[in-house]
């Protein structure tokens, strides 16, 4: 059961999200579980970046999708809401595909600390930290708009959360 399991697991966490297709949902830590029960019908179990998240259908359909590409006749995607998705889910692997994809990945936080304001973010380009934001709501509701004042480049960053 455990390579029927690891295929299961394998195609969900391979799905890109729609947003952020650098990332995988594996990369994004909103992929939280696959399980296959003793019927053969496998569930997956997500947590949104946040609930009004308006790629959450999309990624729902793909997860179904792949899953059943990979073999599988029965597929349940499940949304779990607690615990609340954290930008501490992120991989190491999913910050620096953020990061080589031009958007400046969150700071890392501790759950039992508030999330402060971010004073100044490294330029993805240059690694410059003479940054400036220009908008708190960027191309998505998750990322914010900057600018790098050594390089003039403007980039996204991804809101910590």
């Amino acid at each position: 059961m455990t390579g029927v399991l690891d295929r299961a697991r394998v195609a969900a966490a391979g799905v890109l999200d729609p947003e952020l297709p650098v990332l995988t949902i594996e990369d994004l830590g909103v992929l939280r579980d696959v399980t296959i029960d003793e019927d053969a019908a496998v569930t997956v179990t997500i947590t949104p970046t946040y609930s009004g998240c308006p790629a959450l259908e999309v990624i729902e359909r793909d997860v179904a999708t792949a899953v059943r590409a990979a073999g599988f006749d029965r597929v349940v995607v499940r949304r779990v809401l607690s615990p609340a998705w954290t930008t501490d889910w992120l991989t190491d692997d999913g910050r620096r595909k953020l990061a080589d994809y031009g958007i400046a990945p969150p700071a890392r936080r501790t759950a039992d600390r508030p999330v402060l304001v971010t004073l100044s973010v490294r330029c993805p380009q240059c690694s410059s930290a003479d940054t400036s934001e220009l908008s708190r709501f960027g191309s998505t509701a998750c990322k914010a708009l900057w600018r790098c004042n050594t390089c003039r480049e403007p980039f996204d960053h991804m809101k910590a959360i």
